[in-house]
């Protein structure tokens, strides 16, 4: 079983907040709720721990002004293109935070998720091959191997900021 608290201390100590408490308001994915660029989680609805880190994606792909001014809700941005952009950010940005947590890829990859793609996703990851990784690294997360290389730290996973500034 998952020890909970290695993901509420990471969010914590890079700046999202997570709250428990009882969800009554339908949501996206069981049991888990954005609000004020906070994560909250019902841990009586929880399916997938992993979900919790993928949400956590979102708030940290938001741009600091939106993050901060629309409360940090998903579903608030009105262009199609930017909502694309964050959630490709956001599935990149979670597998990077369970591999510097020790997670296995398949607890943010999980069968449920994904529209069925889990397993190309895991693929992907762990073969080193992350297909948003110039978007990344445009959003100031990370390096590629090779400005990486230039910067000396770690390439990706490894992420030199966890909130997009």
């Amino acid at each position: 079983m998952l020890d909970m608290q290695v993901i509420k201390d990471f969010l914590n100590e890079i700046g999202i907040p997570y709250m428990e408490e009882t969800i009554t308001v339908d949501t996206f994915l069981p049991g888990i709720l954005i609000r004020n660029g906070a994560i909250i989680v019902d841990t009586e609805k929880l399916l997938y721990p992993g979900d919790i880190l993928h949400e956590a994606g979102h708030i940290a792909a938001m741009e600091p002004d939106v993050r901060n001014a629309s409360g940090g809700n998903v579903g608030v941005l009105v262009d199609k293109n930017t909502a694309m952009g964050e959630e490709m950010i956001a599935i990149a940005w979670s597998y990077a935070a369970s591999v510097k947590l020790g997670l296995p890829p398949e607890l943010i990859f999980h069968p449920d998720g994904y529209r069925g793609a889990s397993d190309w996703y895991i693929e992907q990851f762990t073969s080193g091959n992350c297909p948003t990784l110039p978007l990344l690294q445009w959003a100031g997360f990370c390096y590629d191997e090779k400005n990486a290389a230039k910067h000396n730290v770690p390439p990706y996973p490894h992420m030199i900021r966890w909130l997009r500034e």
